[in-house]
Formats: C-alpha cells, sequence, structure tokens
C-alpha cells in the first residue's frame, strides 16, 4: 500500500505542478510556432536550422547534454545544394539502475499561408475557445515540448529520476527525414546501445475525445505502369480505329487491378496477411469511433462497409490499392482529339504486415503482365515501383504498452482504445528495423487537430493533459521494471 500511496502523492505533486505551469508551457509553444520551420521550401531552410538550435538550447536548460549531428546538404530537382539541418541526440540521466527511454519528435513543419484559408496568421500561436491554432502545433512542436515539459516538472521538483532520457529531434520529417535512417545506422552501437525502449509522439487519436496508443501501420508500395506506341501523339481523326491505342491499354490494366467491392484482384495478394484472430477481434469492439462522422468528415454518400469493426479492419489491417492518376492523358477543360503517345496510370498498394515488398511487386508485374498480353498489344508495357516503405506492428501486450495503458488510465480515468494507422509512418518501422528495440506511438493530439490542414490546433486540454500523461508514463515504466 505504501508504494501505491507514494506514487500517487507523487503524481499529484506533479500533476499540480503541471498545472500550475501551464501558461509558461503555452508561451513556450508560442516561441516555437513563431519560427517558419518549413523543411519542404527551400527559401526557409535557415528557419529549420533556427528551430533546432532553439531546440536544442531547451534540451540543455534542462541539463542535458546535446550533441548537434551535421548530416551535409542534399541536392534539389533543380541542382540546387541546401544543408541538411543538424539532428538533436541528446541525453539527460545515466543511471545504470534506470531504463533508459528515447524520445523521437520532429520541429520541422509543413507550408502554411494565412491566405490558405486560415481564420488567424499560421505561424501566430492564438487561442480561441482553448484551442491553441498555429501551424506545428499538434503536428509535431506541441508533443515534443509536452515531452520536455514533462521532464523539466521533475527536475523542478528535484524528485529522483525515473528513468534515463534520450532524445532524437529532427528537423526534415516533413520532407521525408532525408539522413535519419543512415545517421540511426551509424550510432545504432553508440547513441542506442543503452536504450530499452523508443516512444514516438507524432500522431493522433481516432477520436476528439478518447486517447489512444498506436500500435501499427500499413506500409506503401508506389507503382508506375506505362504503356507507350510510339514517340509523338497521333490525331484521332487520321489514326483512330487502326492502331492499339496506347489509353484504352492502360484502361484495362488499371481496371483489372480492383473490383467493385474494394478487393484487390492481384492473385497471391493476401496469402501472407495474417489471420485475424479473436483476441485482435476484441480490441476492435470497444473503439470509440463514430462512422456517420467519419463519412460525413470525407463527405461521401456511402462506404463499402457496414460497420465500425469492417470499416478498421480494413483501414488497418488488410491491404487496399487505390489509383491516383494518368500522366501523358490530356487533362485540361474542352476538347481535343488526339491519342497520347505514352500515358503512365499511377496506383499505390497498402501493404499490411507480413507481405513482402519484393513479393508484391513480382505479384503486381506478373498479374498486369498477363493481362496485357491477353489484348495482343503491339505497345510497350513498362511497370515499375519508385517507392516502397513497410508497414509496422508493435506488439501490445509488452512493458511499454502496459506503462502507456496505466499512464492514459491514470490521468484520463478510462482505457485507451488501441488503434493502428491506415497510413505510412516511416519512422515508427525506421527505428524498429535499425535498433531492434520496441517502439510505441504514443499521441496527445485529437482526431481533428488537422494537421497539414488550414487551422491545425492542439488543445489546451490535450497539450497539458498531454504533459501530465508524458510524466505519468515515465513512472509507470520506471515502476514496471
Amino acid at each position: 500500500v505504501m508504494s501505491s500511496l507514494s506514487s500517487s502523492s507523487l503524481e499529484t505533486q506533479i500533476f499540480q505542478y503541471i498545472d500550475a505551469h501551464q501558461n509558461d508551457f503555452i508561451k513556450d509553444l508560442k516561441e516555437w510556432v513563431a519560427v517558419e520551420s518549413d523543411s519542404v521550401q527551400p527559401h526557409l531552410r535557415k528557419e529549420v536550422m533556427r528551430m533546432m538550435a532553439l531546440a536544442a538550447d531547451r534540451l540543455a536548460a534542462l541539463g542535458a547534454t546535446v550533441n548537434l549531428v551535421n548530416l551535409g546538404s542534399h541536392q534539389l530537382p533543380d541542382g540546387q545544394v541546401l544543408p541538411l539541418p543538424s539532428v538533436i541526440l541528446g541525453e539527460l540521466g545515466k543511471d545504470p539502475q534506470n531504463l533508459t527511454i528515447c524520445f523521437y519528435g520532429h520541429v520541422d513543419v509543413q507550408p502554411a499561408k494565412k491566405e490558405d484559408g486560415w481564420n488567424t496568421d499560421p505561424y501566430t500561436l492564438t487561442e480561441i475557445n482553448g484551442n491553441l491554432y498555429g501551424r506545428g502545433a499538434t503536428d509535431n512542436k506541441g508533443p515534443v515540448l509536452a515531452w520536455i515539459n514533462a521532464v523539466e516538472t521533475i527536475r523542478a521538483l528535484k524528485l529522483a529520476m525515473p528513468v534515463n532520457f534520450k532524445f532524437v529531434i529532427e528537423g526534415m520529417e516533413e520532407a521525408g527525414s532525408l539522413g535519419l535512417e543512415k545517421l540511426l545506422e551509424e550510432e545504432d552501437q553508440r547513441f542506442f546501445s543503452d536504450v530499452d525502449y523508443i516512444v514516438i509522439s507524432d500522431n493522433l487519436w481516432l477520436s476528439n475525445k478518447k486517447s489512444a496508443l498506436t500500435y501499427g501501420s500499413r506500409g506503401n508500395a508506389c507503382f508506375f505502369v506505362e504503356v507507350e506506341c510510339g514517340s509523338k501523339d497521333l490525331h484521332s481523326g487520321t489514326f483512330g480505329g487502326i492502331i492499339h491505342e496506347p489509353l484504352l491499354d492502360l484502361i484495362a490494366l488499371l481496371d483489372s487491378l480492383v473490383d467493385p467491392t474494394g478487393r484487390i484482384q492481384i492473385p497471391g495478394i493476401y496469402d501472407s496477411v495474417a489471420a485475424l484472430t479473436e483476441e485482435e477481434r476484441k480490441l476492435y469492439k470497444s473503439i470509440e469511433f463514430d462512422l456517420e462522422e467519419h463519412r460525413n468528415n470525407c463527405g461521401v454518400k456511402k462506404f463499402l462497409y457496414g460497420t465500425k469493426e469492417e470499416i478498421l479492419l480494413h483501414l488497418w489491417r488488410y491491404p487496399s490499392l487505390s489509383i491516383h492518376g494518368i500522366e501523358g492523358a490530356f487533362h485540361e477543360p474542352g476538347i481535343k482529339t488526339v491519342i497520347p503517345a505514352k500515358v503512365i496510370g499511377k496506383f499505390s498498394i497498402r501493404q499490411v504486415p507480413h507481405m513482402d515488398l519484393s513479393v508484391v511487386k513480382k505479384q503486381v508485374v506478373e498479374h498486369l503482365e498477363g493481362v496485357f498480353s491477353k489484348r495482343n498489344s503491339p505497345n510497350r508495357l513498362k511497370v515499375s515501383m519508385p517507392l516502397g516503405a513497410k508497414p509496422w506492428l508493435a506488439d501490445v501486450n509488452n512493458l511499454l504498452y502496459k506503462a502507456g495503458r496505466r499512464a492514459i488510465k491514470t490521468v484520463f480515468g478510462e482505457d485507451p482504445d488501441f488503434i493502428r494507422d491506415g497510413s505510412t509512418i516511416p519512422v515508427a518501422k525506421m527505428f524498429q528495423t535499425v535498433t531492434h528495440k520496441s517502439v510505441m506511438m504514443l499521441p496527445i493530439g485529437a482526431a481533428d487537430d488537422g494537421e497539414h490542414s488550414q487551422n491545425e490546433k492542439i488543445s489546451r486540454h490535450s497539450y497539458i493533459e498531454g504533459t501530465k500523461l508524458f510524466a505519468a508514463f515515465f513512472l509507470e515504466i520506471s515502476k514496471l521494471h
């Protein structure tokens, strides 16, 4: 009884400090949001550098040892060479008795301009009705600061450090995390050698109200399918009706990929998808997910499936195939009676755990070549996979998730939803593959935060309670240890 009593009074002390200092924490976020650290646009690269320096100073002020690792430069498609922002490797605490938790976050942001449809200036954090609006508020400056605030609280109260902390903070996440994987590989035996667990807070809950723990995401394999008849476009009056038109071939190829129920028609594609277990199906029962709200958000009349469970299963644990467009086809307004000489169809497959990228590629190529050969077309077919990102899956029964669940219960008074993400989170898979450590995604933002969108926000509640959640998590993981 004594230990649980003392730990709850410890939590009370920590939570009171966080509540009392919430305006300071918001002031810090305001200062960070004011930096236009957009990693996508070349002319703002120096702002990203300035943001990295700010973050490094903030960690140093905690008493952390901070190493700014230079990643060199990269070349843009137009030939311009730009410096890459340094990556922060920070550490605080080296007690061999303690677990070491490594936190990953990023401080670069997506582009934003007031005239894109923002109600407020995107780089001035503005509080309206309990929401803090600003680019980067939820993705990812708010969560990075919440973690730092939680560590700072423990320092300020002069409490014993429950765990050792390590930080990996980058400034190129929105531009594809250039250079990060190489750095992780180089540091695997050094910086990561004593890390026990990795926590990422760079995603959102599934609902606006109920907290969540994320344990998986789908990968993404992008394909180009190119059909070419000759070197120049042709006139449909002069050649229509006497040649094999590339666009007709391509439409037949694209049409062969998915049936009207959404099922992928490529033979063998479902072979390695894990069978659904009863235990896993149970996880879907209690999840808070409003089908109608989700439907209204995307403005469609109806989904392919009628139940919450089926929708989530098809978003998270089954593969999907989407067709994105056709390059080379005439797409301007009006009429142009042209037969394009070369067209490229673009589609992608969100693949799920156990699907092997090289096998998927082989299945896609064989299927498309088979369909094409039946058309007896003299045109040239070329299928390629320019991009492949792997899916990620964690074990929800390990210590990390136990501690996360307990911390959520402490702060929010209820168990979280265990969710997966239908999109791709390359960084979770990257950390897991390179370091072989357990990774958990512990989001603090709500579903309606609008990351990457106009009027991005984090609520004051999410930001402050999220800070408490991280602090409670430090205590829980050290107790379980």
